[in-house]
């Protein structure tokens, strides 16, 4: 049989925890291969030039595939796969999930004019309150 090689930056075990998960729990942002994608697409927009970054809204937000062109949209999917997994694996995709966070608040700025929750007034995750291209 075929070994599949870890996610980069994951134990083999955290690894083959989050590729569980992606299958016996499929949902919204979770399906097989997302968590891998995402993490891709987080550390991608954490790489571009320059000092600070502003991320950008997908031009079609509805659309399943365009919607992870915004980076917010990306956070959500790992904050979701961050939640379904067990005790061991969570503590280890949490600390790398800190990591990438840290970097993004720094080279991104609050937006003082976005509100704290969403149209239900539910809370809105720090992520989707930054400030974006064409502000």
């Amino acid at each position: 049989m075929r070994e599949i090689p870890p996610i980069d930056r994951l134990s083999r075990e955290t690894s083959a925890a989050v590729r569980h998960a992606e299958v016996t729990h499929p949902g919204y942002h979770v399906r097989s291969g997302s968590a891998e994608a995402n993490l891709h697409r987080y550390r991608a927009f954490l790489r571009l030039p320059g000092r600070k970054l502003r991320p950008t809204r997908s031009e079609c937000p509805a659309c399943p595939g365009c919607q992870y062109d915004d980076i917010a949209h990306v956070r959500d999917a790992l904050q979701d796969v961050l939640m379904i997994l067990p005790l061991p694996a969570r503590v280890e995709f949490r600390r790398l999930l800190d990591a990438l966070d840290s970097r993004f608040r720094s080279r991104t700025l609050p937006d003082p004019w976005l509100p704290d929750t969403d149209w239900l007034g539910e809370p809105l995750p720090w992520w989707h309150r930054r400030v974006y291209q064409g502000r």
